[in-house]
Order: structure tokens, then C-alpha cells, then sequence
């Protein structure tokens, strides 16, 4: 405990290590719930619920069917899809079908679509109608064979079904035509449905997904996880909710994107280990339903960012008292900085426990919690999950163990790391060396092991829970031909964590105005990643050898007037 003063912190009854893992499968997982009540539903959306026994039987559909369609183990099939049942079944039906699952996000432009499918080189992509005329457009310049699209109220009950069809579908893109060569998801799953599983071995050790991660240079890049990695998170952060969290009663929303690690791997894998029923929610922007959700299911577990806890919090219905947040037990909080009030706020308003947390995506959620039941120290992140090692290494030299609170670079060690960035070999030996792994952030861990954060090695830009690279924008503004210069930072944001501000010199003699650039932005950038503030100056700050220094833009945010800065 000398070396990890965290353990000695420990919720009672959490343990300290959980080796050895059990030598399984999330598909393992989820059949073996099956066997013990294959009637209890395992996910609800929108009014739908799916059983256990029926997710098993569509997912085994679902595999034989992709295998028919040419996908081999090791093969990577794409997801551009919202949280919904397609997804979830088809995180399971691709790895029975022996290959990997490469959630995507859908808001991503078709530039940043075309450059994660050629990354990782996918075979096959099962999309949500709205995007697939944007796959189909740029299907002839990657190695996608086959597109598998669906329709949203595949799974929406009759009436709403019915509603959605005469109200939504044509306006808002629903309604396609799908081309030579292409498949219906549901004609697929009818096709196939009594094929069974296919025959084939999926080892723990074997790829199960790669999530999206800019690393340290900011160049989105494959984080590949394992089927293991994923069960060692899930029963990881089982073990630390045990004192609240009960098995098979407790319902878990699903508020985070599944494209997002967050989401994939710490919620979802989490409440399937726990045998907990999932509220799938496919836009967390959209409060209304979220708040509606939370009154139709009541659950006791919730994750998400510190802005949709803010939005939850100031819903009129929950702000009239026509919805309570009562149920919730536990909720978790990440990927932007939470705001103390906000965390008391919250617990006085649910009764419950709003933990924050820290991990990335390399980590495959191997991360930090507060504790459940002990008393949390006011901005700290938390203590390391069972079988998490932290150590702060010197920031300059990435050596030794820093101790009694001294600033350094936060390291992990984990069992659940990620293999590596796919086909990164570099990248990846940068970014974890001899069982580490550097994150680039600056922090340091007290006397019991709480973990504190307080700057970025890397210009990380992390805005409503979403991570953005600076240097992607920078590029992205560079094409436009007013532009000579471009620096882009994040700025702190009371609602987003942090905000996007690029700070811009034009070309001599040109004219451009910031609203001009943001509409240039939003044609190759995802909308979260568009500067919200624009200044146009005439010079930015350079280092002797011409580097703009971001550091120096961000301290004369700083000392502006607030007046200034609106």
C-alpha cells in the first residue's frame, strides 16, 4: 500500500485486484444471462424492449448473415450508427462473426468518415439511412464491399412507427434508395434467422474494437481493444458501484455515444456484466426525451459530461417537478472538467452520487472513480480502479515516480490497455512504453491516492465530452484562401468545459469574416469541432523558429476583460 496509497481508500467490500480475470467473452456474458433469464428484457428504446433470448437469436442472425456476406475473422465492419438496438446488435453480431467492430461517429464530416474507413480498411459498413448517401459517396475510394443500412423505426413500436413514417422519414433523410450490391439490416436478420451462430472461435485475446483517438499528435488513429480488455473494464467498474448497484434489478441509461469509450466500453459492457436492463438514448442533446426516458424507466445508473447534467438539472419538466430524478443511485461524470456546484446540485436533487472520473481512450476506460460510499476530495478525479496503476512521471523526462503531490505526467498501467493504434506501430511506441502508457495530461496524486488534474502536455481541446485536436482545424482553416494564419486553443466554457477558438490573420488584401470561415469549417469538420469564437488580428505569437504559440494566445484570452471575451 506504500506504493498505491489509494487501496487503503477503498470503498468496503471493493477488492483490490480482480485476477484472474475469467477467460470470456461479452458474448459469453450476455449468453450466460440468457441461460438464466432469457425473458428479461435486456435493452429498452423509445417504448421497444428486447429480451435476452431475442438479442441472442437476432445477433446470431445477424452474424451468419455478414458471414454470407464475405466478412472473415479479423475483418473490421464500420457502425455509423446513433445508440439504438441496431448498434448494439451489431457490436454483437460482428464479433460472432469473428470480426471487429469499428463504432463511428456519425456527426463526423464525409472528409473525417473517408479517412477512419481507409484507417482501418473496413470491409463492410452498417449505417443509419440519414448517412448512407455520404458512405455511398465516398464507398470508391476505400475497400468498403458491402453496406448494410437501416431504417430508425425498425425498432420503434407501431404507432410511433407510423407517426415517424408520415411525419419524419422523407424530412430528415430517412427514406433512400439503396443501391446494387446493398442490404437491408432487418432483411438480413430474416434471411438468416434460423442459420444459427456461425462456427467460429472468438478468443478473449483477440481484437474486439477500435475506437477513434487523436493520441498525442492529434491525427485521429485506431485504438484497438481486446474481448478481454472489455470484460476486465466492465467488472473493474462493477466492482467499484457494487456497494449500490444491484444486479439484475437496476436499470442503466445509456446516455453516452457507444461510438465514444465512455459509452462502449465502461457503460454498456458494464451494465451487461451487472445483468442490468439498458435505456438506449439516441441523442443526449436531446433533453426532452432524456428527461422523458428517465420518468418511463426510472434508472439508477446514468453517465454522461458535466453540460448534460447542467441541461438535465434546468429541463422545465424537471425544474416544475413533473419529473423527478429520485431513482438514480449512481451517476458518472467525464471527459470535461465538473464544476463543484453542479456536483452538489445534482446529489441534492437525486439523493444519489455523482462520481467523477478520468481515463482515455487508449486506457479502455482503465480508469479513476471516486468512491461510492467514502467522502470525495473536492476536484479530484479519484482513485484507481482494481488493477489500475498510476504513477506521475517527471513531464520532461517521462522518468521516476513523482511523490507528495508534485506535478508530472499521469502514467497508467492496466491489464485492459489497448493492444495499440492499428497499424501505428510508432504512434504506438510513443505513446506506451515498457507497460505504460503517457497520457499527455499533467496532474498529480496527494498522500491517499486521489488523483488531481491540472493541465495538458498535449493541446487536447475536450468540448461537451467530445476530444478535438487543434492542429485538424488548423489544417482544415488553412484551406481556405483568405487565410495566411491559424491557431486554434481550447478556452474555458461554464457549459462546455471548454470551447473552440481559432485565432485567424488573412492573407494581405484579402477580407473574410469569422461567420464566412465557420461555414468553410463546417463542410470538412464535424459540428463540435467548429470554432464557437473566431478573432481576426493582424499577427499571432511564434517561438524564435516560427511555431505559433498556442500558450501565449491562451494567456491573452485570459487576461482580456470579461466584456472582451463575450
Amino acid at each position: 500500500m506504500e506504493n498505491n496509497p489509494w487501496l487503503k481508500n477503498y470503498d468496503k467490500g471493493v477488492p483490490y485486484t480482480l485476477q484472474p480475470y475469467p477467460q470470456k467473452t461479452m458474448i459469453d456474458v450476455v449468453d450466460e444471462s440468457c441461460r438464466g433469464k432469457p425473458y428479461r428484457s435486456l435493452f429498452f428504446f423509445k417504448g421497444t424492449r428486447l429480451t435476452y433470448d431475442e438479442f441472442v437469436r437476432r445477433s446470431d442472425s445477424l452474424a451468419a448473415g455478414l458471414v454470407s456476406l464475405g466478412i472473415k475473422k479479423g475483418d473490421r465492419v464500420a457502425m455509423v450508427l446513433p445508440n439504438s438496438p441496431q448498434m448494439v446488435l451489431g457490436f454483437h453480431g460482428i464479433w460472432k462473426a469473428g470480426a471487429i467492430a469499428v463504432p463511428i461517429n456519425p456527426l463526423y464530416t464525409e472528409h473525417e468518415l473517408e479517412h477512419a474507413l481507409k484507417e482501418v480498411d473496413a470491409s463492410a459498413v452498417i449505417v443509419l439511412n440519414p448517412f448512407y448517401y455520404a458512405v455511398k459517396h465516398i464507398q470508391p475510394r476505400t475497400n468498403v464491399k458491402t453496406v448494410i443500412a437501416t431504417n430508425i423505426k425498425e425498432y420503434l413500436p407501431a404507432h410511433l412507427g407510423m407517426l415517424f413514417t408520415l411525419a419524419t422519414e422523407k424530412k430528415e433523410g430517412y427514406r433512400i434508395s439503396l443501391g446494387t450490391g446493398d442490404v437491408w439490416f432487418q432483411d438480413l436478420l430474416k434471411k438468416y434467422k434460423n442459420s444459427g451462430r456461425p462456427a467460429i472461435e472468438v478468443n478473449p485475446s483477440d481484437p474486439a474494437v477500435i475506437l477513434f483517438s487523436g493520441g498525442t499528435t492529434g491525427t485521429p488513429k485506431g485504438a484497438v481493444g481486446t474481448h478481454e480488455a472489455l470484460i476486465m473494464t466492465a467488472m473493474q467498474i462493477n466492482a467499484w458501484l457494487s456497494p449500490s448497484l444491484d444486479p439484475w434489478e437496476d436499470r442503466v441509461m445509456l446516455t453516452m455515444p457507444l461510438f465514444h469509450v465512455f459509452g462502449c466500453v465502461g457503460a454498456l459492457g458494464t451494465a451487461m456484466v451487472n445483468h442490468s436492463s439498458c435505456i438506449l438514448i439516441p441523442s443526449p442533446r436531446d433533453l426532452t426525451d432524456v428527461v422523458k426516458s428517465i420518468k418511463k424507466y426510472r434508472p439508477a445508473f446514468m453517465p454522461g459530461v458535466p453540460t448534460f447534467y447542467i441541461g438535465i438539472m434546468n429541463h422545465p419538466l424537471v425544474k416544475s417537478g413533473k419529473v423527478t430524478l429520485k431513482s438514480m443511485k449512481l451517476c458518472i461524470v467525464g471527459a470535461a472538467p465538473l464544476m463543484n456546484e453542479v456536483k452538489k446540485r445534482f446529489e441534492s436533487m437525486t439523493g444519489g452520487r455523482l462520481l467523477e472520473g478520468y481515463t482515455m481512450t487508449e486506457c479502455m476506460q482503465a480508469a479513476t472513480l471516486n468512491t461510492v460510499m467514502g467522502d470525495n476530495k473536492e476536484g479530484s478525479v479519484g482513485l484507481p480502479l482494481p488493477d489500475v496503476i498510476i504513477r506521475i512521471a517527471d513531464a520532461e523526462t517521462g522518468e521516476g515516480s513523482l511523490k507528495n503531490s508534485k506535478l508530472g505526467e499521469i502514467c497508467f498501467k492496466a491489464p485492459n490497455l489497448m493492444l495499440g493504434y492499428w497499424n501505428q506501430p510508432q504512434e504506438t511506441a510513443d505513446m506506451v512504453r515498457d507497460g505504460w502508457l503517457y497520457s499527455g495530461d499533467i496532474g498529480y496524486l496527494d498522500e491517499d491516492g486521489n488523483l488531481f488534474l491540472h493541465s495538458r502536455k498535449k493541446e487536447i481541446i475536450k468540448t461537451s465530452g467530445f476530444q478535438v485536436w487543434p492542429r485538424e482545424i488548423e489544417e482544415v482553416l488553412h484551406e481556405h484562401p483568405a487565410v495566411m494564419e491559424a491557431g486554434v486553443a481550447g478556452i474555458p466554457d461554464q457549459y462546455q468545459g471548454e470551447s473552440v477558438k481559432a485565432w485567424i490573420v488573412l492573407n494581405p488584401g484579402m477580407t473574410c469574416s469569422a461567420e464566412e470561415l465557420r461555414e468553410h469549417c463546417r463542410t470538412k469538420l464535424a459540428v463540435y469541432k467548429v470554432p464557437k469564437q473566431i478573432e481576426i488580428r493582424g499577427d499571432l505569437p511564434k517561438s524564435q523558429v516560427g511555431k505559433i504559440l498556442r500558450r501565449v494566445l491562451l494567456e491573452e484570452e485570459k487576461s482580456k476583460p470579461s466584456e472582451d471575451k463575450k
